[in-house]
């Protein structure tokens, strides 16, 4: 159905698949995204906040400058990268997985397998992020080709210094095409899910915020996380849960005295309910990895970081049941912009080193803070 008068822009709802009961997700056709008007703007922001992931397809020809400029236009006064710099330090866990483009270096290349040229970028070797390097206890080897996991629900965000980007586009240039696998979650409920592989999944906040119960919607509501400093670096000795969603605790964590040095007003603490500015609906926005402290209403801070990471994962883990989650199944061309302030998501899948697969990835560092419950 067309979604402004003055663009020809039509946003079409995603079918969910059988089994699924998500309600977020649609298809935008009819966009010049080399060429976008104010009005075009307007319908896809919009389709973005009412939908949290939008599509658009057949965007072969798409310039990373356009990719660039459209990212930019849901926060017009950002400049730079939503990680910074921070991915120049060899020990994070986002190192390996990016590569910039020289002539537009707010878009990161990711992927898999060797690739001779692309974007300015001369003989790189792209590394699909796997669970078996994350997890603390993999699927076997024997079993990976059928089988996969989610690797790490997140949001892209630095939680250092830099404020959340709002948005994240993400381009699909070279997809190998394979077989579908078995996602399992390994965590003792049996829960499976088929993926296309490679897929990247995602689960909507705002779902996740709505079936908590009463109490922990309060709490939700009147709770602030704190990160770690660093924390892609401080977190890279530890290891995940089976289901990508938060870390054990194993006292694996790097100490402070072992991080970059620490400045106490650029630690992130932000509220547990971010809230859409279109909708006006709540998130229960969480990167459950890099959470280090809970600030409580009553001004008591949770700082047993067991404690804390169970609490997140109690609220969360309904959030990411089986029915509940969007798996992209991405064809070369499709450009996904998604609500980096209202869905978690992870990639999934494996690749063998020589499988070829190019995307191209862009978000902003956002000029203010996430909207919290009471803005």
């Amino acid at each position: 159905m067309p979604h402004s008068t003055n663009s020809p822009i039509t946003v079409h709802k995603i079918e969910p698949p059988k089994g699924s009961s998500i309600d977020f997700g649609a298809e935008i056709r009819g966009a010049d995204l080399e060429n976008i008007t104010d009005a075009d703007f307007e319908a896809i922001r919009n389709a973005l906040y009412e939908n949290s992931v939008i599509i658009f397809k057949n965007q072969q020809d798409l310039s990373p400058r356009a990719q660039y400029e459209l990212t930019r236009r849901f926060d017009p006064a950002s400049t730079g990268y939503g990680h910074g710099k921070t991915l120049d330090a060899k020990r994070s866990v986002l190192h390996p997985d990016l590569k910039t483009i020289p002539h537009q270096p707010e878009v990161q290349v990711i992927g898999n397998g060797p690739v001779a040229s692309f974007e300015g970028l001369e003989n790189i070797t792209l590394k699909h992020p796997h669970h078996n390097k994350f997890h603390k206890d993999p699927i076997s080897a024997e079993d990976d080709r059928d089988n996969t996991r989610f690797f790490r629900w997140h949001i892209d965000a630095a939680l250092y210094d830099l404020e959340p980007p709002r948005v994240t586009t993400l381009m699909a240039v070279k997809v190998p095409k394979s077989e579908h696998q078995t996602l399992r979650y390994d965590d003792g409920t049996g829960n499976e899910l088929e993926v296309p592989r490679g897929s990247t999944a995602f689960v909507s906040s705002y779902k996740m915020y709505d079936i908590l119960s009463e109490e922990d919607k309060k709490f939700a509501r009147t709770t602030k996380v704190q990160y770690a400093p660093h924390p892609y670096i401080w977190m890279s000795p530890a290891k995940s849960r089976s289901d990508g969603l938060g870390m054990v605790s194993d006292g694996a964590e790097l100490p402070y005295s072992e991080l970059p040095p620490i400045e106490e007003s650029k630690v992130k603490i932000l509220p547990m309910c971010w809230k859409n500015p279109v909708t006006g609906q709540l998130a229960l926005q969480v990167h459950p990895s890099a959470v280090e402290k809970l600030h409580l209403a009553d001004g008591t801070v949770i700082d047993d970081l067991k404690e804390v990471r169970e609490i997140v994962h109690r609220l969360q883990r309904p959030g990411i049941a089986p029915e509940l989650v969007y798996p992209v199944d991405w064809e070369e061309g499709t450009m996904a912009v998604f609500n980096n302030h209202g869905v978690l998501h992870t990639v999934t899948g494996s690749f063998t080193p020589e499988e070829v697969r190019i995307f191209r990835q862009c978000n902003m560092a956002a000029t203010e803070a996430p909207l919290g419950p009471d803005a």
